[in-house]
């Protein structure tokens, strides 16, 4: 009996070792270094960009091993360029932008999107019921606009060169004239004219049938294709901080007046209110498929249109343009 107890003692001394020694090792074992990522954005720090900046605010990057710097785009950035050269691992862009790049025969691709619709659209007075109702208007467009949605929008509802002016950003032109029209962005445009008390409406492109994704995350092929596990968990980390961000915005507005204080809490509400009305995230095939999905049909679509709009050769692999492996099993919902 007493050589029982003796054994037993010591079988307990010795798990009590073990245990010890396990847990002396996985502390002395040095931490697994986050992998450093840095994500360029195209524009100054808004709403449009807070899943992001929630992602880092909150942690979902940390969570995810993720050491990531934000950096703002702006008029001067070429994102492309950046990217191509190096400078930054992921950007943010645009579907129409990576088919070009692809023509050039330039390697990169896209791996999921924040927004199922382009955030491009018309702002109009508040007479005018819809997109096919501007015949008669002059409509301001922007150079960019010109290689973008223009093709698309006189396509669709045969509207002439000559009704077009150019858009210089400058907003005065449509408050003098309420047969104008314009170019805008949700919380963009509509935000100063709420800001002048003139009422408006603000029709989005792509819901009469403009197809090109917004706000998508951009890659060279060569960083996919040697970081797959990064990116996957960059991209899963950003979509959970868009689902985060549209619940309790809070802490990524913090991050995004930091990098840029010209931008109010005022502006960000709207922002936020648009896209929450706009259905930007969670609508399209986002319902069914969850957020950040990108699909076949809609690049498919996209192709269509610029090749028909002659703003792309039709040789141009349009199938290299996106890979869905990052976002289709992930099926997150808002």
């Amino acid at each position: 009996m007493r050589m029982a107890r003796t054994k037993t003692r010591l079988e307990q001394g010795l798990r009590g070792l073990a245990i010890g020694l396990a847990a002396f090792v996985a502390a002395a074992a040095p931490a697994r270094a986050a992998d450093k990522i840095t994500f360029l954005t195209s524009w100054f720090a808004q709403a449009e960009h807070g899943g992001f900046y929630q992602a880092k605010a909150t942690g979902l990057y940390d969570k995810a091993g993720l050491d990531v710097t934000i950096k703002m785009g702006g008029p001067q950035v070429n994102a492309m360029q950046l990217l191509l050269a190096g400078e930054t691992d992921l950007m943010m862009g645009y579907d129409l932008q990576v088919l070009k790049a692809l023509e050039q025969g330039l390697a990169v691709t896209t791996v999921g999107t924040s927004f199922q619709h382009d955030l491009q659209g018309m702002m109009t007075h508040d007479e005018v019921a819809g997109l096919a109702d501007l015949k008669d208007k002059t409509i301001l467009v922007a150079t960019s606009g010109r290689s973008t949605w223009w093709p698309w929008l006189k396509a669709k509802y045969k509207y002439g060169e000559e009704q077009t002016r150019p858009y210089t950003f400058n907003l005065q032109p449509f408050f003098a004239d309420r047969n104008t029209v314009q170019q805008a962005y949700p919380s963009s445009e509509p935000f100063q004219a709420l800001q002048k008390n003139v009422p408006v409406k603000f029709f989005l492109f792509a819901h009469d049938g403009y197809p090109p994704y917004g706000t998508t995350m951009v890659a060279t092929r060569a960083f996919v294709d040697k970081n797959p596990d990064v990116v996957a968990r960059f991209v899963k980390a950003s979509l959970e901080g868009w689902k985060s961000y549209m619940a309790a915005p809070e802490p990524g507005n913090a991050l995004i007046k930091a990098d840029n204080p010209k931008m109010t809490d005022e502006q960000i509400a709207f922002g936020i209110a648009q896209m929450k009305t706009l259905k930007v995230l969670d609508g399209g095939d986002a319902a069914t498929l969850g957020i950040g999905i990108v699909t076949a049909a809609r690049f498919k679509a996209t192709y269509d249109f610029a090749v028909a709009a002659g703003l792309l050769k039709p040789e141009v692999d349009w199938t290299a343009a996106f890979t869905d492996r990052f976002v289709k099993d992930l099926r997150l919902s808002m």
